[in-house]
């Protein structure tokens, strides 16, 4: 089969197309057919290196956590899935779904992919609503609660904006002046242009006194002071990037990844195949340029996510 390999940690720039030998499944997992896999900051950081310590891959490495696909076989112990199904599936430190075959563990990590819901916008939904979701139960902001979204245009803002909505809050996204009304779109209530306004002080219009909860997507470390600013005294910063354990003023903050409760995956699937959570393809290559997708992706501007297609 073809895959999308990093030999060695390195630029990205050194990636290729080869071909590799297809994996067999073992027990409690699953080999899919890759249909289509979505790119996340994660795969580049993998790539690199630049979280080896923390996150370090065996070499020959093929990237990408966010896999679509149909079951091509399973493994000893398997019977939640079979043959010929179509699923969805984050993939974790594994990775592999830039490649004409996965292996996918058969657990709360992949779920059933529902028939309205077809192989791209399926890639494009894993670590991104995972993620947001992940964030929202650390966060829990109630109905009536205001929440400020910090990089609410990407993959994982737009699905933070769209579940705190659910969530019954009043949302605040930053974004650049064209994404207005892309955000009011997801549900946001208003719209901050970070480049040109204070986003604390532009808060303070919606909320007086500061949100109750603000989601950073964008910013880590010292650099969060800067969004516990908007918080109200009291209120809560969360980020799945860390930063501080605690800001000079009254504000708290906790910090989370991409998390696999079970049946999590599978009910924001079902939520999606609604059309209650809605995907944001921003951006599609083909498989064969795939290793231009990943040189693309650290400097372009998209909406949504970027997705390779099989």
């Amino acid at each position: 089969m073809k895959a999308l390999l990093a030999r060695a940690y390195g630029p990205l720039d050194r990636l290729e197309i080869a071909e590799v030998p297809r994996p067999e499944p073992g027990p409690g997992q699953v080999l899919v057919r890759v249909e289509a896999a979505a790119l996340n900051p994660v795969d580049t950081a993998l790539i690199t290196g630049a979280m080896r310590d923390e996150l370090p891959v065996t070499h020959p490495f093929v990237p990408g956590v966010d896999v679509s696909g149909i079951v091509e076989a399973v493994g000893p112990g398997v019977d939640r899935f079979r043959p010929g199904e179509a699923v969805i599936a984050w993939n974790g430190v594994p990775s592999g779904g830039f490649a004409e075959y996965a292996l996918v563990r058969a657990d709360d990590s992949a779920a059933a992919r529902p028939a309205a819901l077809d192989a791209r916008h399926g890639a494009a939904l894993p670590t991104g609503s995972l993620t947001a979701a992940a964030l929202l139960d650390e966060a829990k902001p109630g109905p009536g609660a205001t929440v400020l979204v910090v990089g609410a245009t990407g993959g994982l803002g737009s699905y933070a904006v769209q579940l705190a909505k659910l969530a019954g809050a009043t949302v605040i996204a930053t974004g650049r002046d064209g994404d207005r009304g892309y955000l009011e779109s997801l549900g946001a209530d208003g719209v901050i242009d970070y480049r040109t306004e204070d986003i604390a002080q532009r808060v303070q219009d919606w909320a007086p006194g500061g949100a109750d909860v603000v989601i950073d997507l964008a910013q880590a470390g010292p650099a969060l002071a800067a969004s516990a600013a908007a918080a109200k005294p009291g209120g809560l910063v969360a980020s799945p990037l860390g930063g501080p354990a605690a800001f000079d003023r009254d504000v708290r903050a906790v910090y989370t990844g991409t998390t696999t409760p079970p049946g999590r995956l599978a009910e924001l699937a079902a939520l999606a195949a609604a059309g209650t959570l809605r995907t944001e393809i921003g951006a599609e290559y083909p498989f064969p340029q795939a290793r231009q997708a990943l040189l693309d992706f650290p400097a372009r501007h998209v909406r949504g996510k970027v997705v390779i297609t099989f």
